[in-house]
């Protein structure tokens, strides 16, 4: 071959000119749904049953947020997600000093039981399942979730859903932390504990890759520090007692899809085939405790604001690749995300990006239709060495909160976001329409805005709800939380009847940050 230019996908990886059966040193007879998962979780993939379109939303207040759900729902959307604004990601009241500025903005405001009432008003909560991305205050909305289906008699046997609830990635990646490392991980422990009792349904963690990839991680990056971080609940879980054959079957993961279609198809298929073999050693039996199911959501970082209506092909080929590396659920993002919230109208053609794969497209006719590529296979391979290898040097540090701690899964991933950015300015990468095929132009994409007074209603609701509750059961409920905390008890029955009794997020953030502290 004439041809000796080097190409590299963004993890350093080389990709040669032509691939040949000999590039190829797996075992080629690996059947989906079987172990070690590599081609799929299930047998019959998406010819039994599609990916759950599960498009995110949620902004401003209860009632706003519950619009936009109903409107969804009647689009096609099988399933829920839920955007959380930043004082409810935190722990605080939509009234405290610290919220002032970001009510209702980010994500819907959510202060108490009476605002979950409001966010899911006319939604059967046995015939949708709703995931939460919270992660700090997680326990708090999962105990406000629980409390709603209580009160609207549904059977919590029936109850389906995730909460994000993936605190080590807050630390190295994202920043919504309440607690220390510890006292977060033992949170953590405890709602894997009571839902297996009391909500076997429930997926109790999603272990998320997403915001480590929106930091700047390569896809090499990604999937290596999520399963470390993996390794580090299960392996705190299985300190607390608790079997890994159970618990084991409730944890899912969040990816991200980028461009690199090949690359990011070869990601899923090693991730699963890795955290299979993860879990084997760790004392998995159940061929379900070791499969790796997962969301993804489409790369906001690789949104642009320049040209926005590119963006649409971006998602697509994102949607194509989670697709074809075998998603259990997906979100695609709005073209105008780089922009702002994203309007109705790009709502609904991310959607219907989802709807014209799964329909018009072809590629859920067969079950891992890139399998046997030598091209693919390959890659697969190679993505699994880089990962093991930098999973290997986080071991060795004590695993992933060691290596939180000690700043590493941070300083990698700064040093991968500014190698990429500057591959950008020096034009060796190209995004199109940002250092390349540029026009002059003028936005005139529609933005959407959150308005101020927001904060104001939510603080109106707040002082009407103070003066109408009981406050010796709000006292006791406070007291109990505090008395489990200390004591070492299962935190989570006693957080369930705080919010039965109209205790609000904040109160019971505040009670646990005198017992354990704050991250600083």
């Amino acid at each position: 071959m004439g041809d000796d230019k080097k190409i590299q996908t963004d993890s350093g990886i080389e990709i040669k000119e032509v691939y040949q059966p000999g590039d190829v040193t797996a075992p080629m007879n690996e059947q989906p749904g079987a172990f070690p998962f590599t081609r799929g979780v299930q047998p019959d993939m998406y010819r039994g049953k599609l990916w759950t379109m599960r498009q995110y939303a949620g902004f401003s207040t209860a009632e706003e947020s519950n619009k936009r759900y109903h409107y969804l729902l009647s689009q096609g959307v099988s399933g829920l997600s839920v955007a959380f604004d930043l004082p409810t990601q935190i722990g605080y009241d939509s009234d405290h000093p610290l919220a002032d500025g970001e009510v209702g903005k980010v994500g819907v405001a959510i202060d108490s039981l009476e605002d979950m009432e409001i966010l899911f008003k006319g939604i059967n909560l046995e015939e949708v399942s709703t995931s939460m991305t919270i992660n700090a205050s997680g326990f708090i909305l999962l105990a406000l979730y629980v409390a709603l289906a209580k009160k609207t008699g549904r059977d919590f046997k029936k109850i389906t859903g995730t909460i994000q609830n993936d605190i080590l990635k807050e630390y190295a990646a994202r920043g919504t932390y309440i607690y220390p490392p510890k006292a977060s991980m033992r949170i953590i422990t405890d709602i894997f504990e009571w839902c297996a009792a009391e909500v076997p349904k429930w997926n109790t963690i999603s272990i998320s890759g997403y915001h480590i990839r929106e930091a700047g991680s390569s896809a090499v990056q990604e999937i290596a520090f999520t399963l470390s971080n993996g390794k580090a609940y299960v392996k705190a879980a299985l300190e607390k007692g608790l079997d890994i054959n159970v618990f084991g079957k409730r944890l899912s993961f969040f990816f991200n899809a980028h461009n690199n279609l090949f690359e990011e198809v070869a990601k899923f298929r090693a991730a699963r085939r890795m955290w299979a073999n993860i879990m084997k050693e760790l004392g998995a039996t159940d061929a379900k405790a070791m499969m790796l199911r997962f969301h993804t959501q489409t790369g906001g970082s690789t949104l642009t604001a320049q040209q926005p209506l590119n963006n649409i092909s971006r998602v697509t080929i994102q949607t194509l690749a989670a697709v074809l590396g075998g998603t259990q659920s997906l979100h695609t993002n709005g073209y105008d995300e780089a922009l702002s919230l994203p309007t109705e109208e790009a709502a609904r053609i991310a959607l219907r990006t989802q709807q014209v794969v799964a329909f018009e497209s072809g590629t859920t006719d067969t079950v891992d239709p890139l399998a046997g590529s030598y091209f693919i296979e390959s890659l697969t391979n190679e993505v699994e060495t880089a990962a093991k290898q930098l999973m290997a040097t986080i071991d060795a540090m004590g695993g992933s909160v060691a290596a939180i701690e000690e700043g590493f899964m941070q300083n990698e991933i700064a040093r991968s976001a500014y190698e990429y950015q500057r591959n950008i300015e020096n034009g060796s990468k190209i995004i199109v329409g940002v250092n390349k095929f540029q026009v002059d132009e003028i936005n005139t994409t529609p933005v959407f805005k959150i308005d101020d007074s927001i904060q104001q209603i939510q603080a109106e609701k707040l002082k009407a709800l103070r003066a109408k509750r009981d406050p010796q059961k709000v006292k006791a409920s406070l007291e109990s939380i505090t008395t489990r905390a200390v004591n070492g008890e299962n935190l989570i029955p006693a957080v369930v009847e705080a919010v039965e009794n109209y205790c609000t997020l904040g109160e019971i953030a505040d009670t646990l940050r005198k017992v354990f502290g704050e991250y600083r």
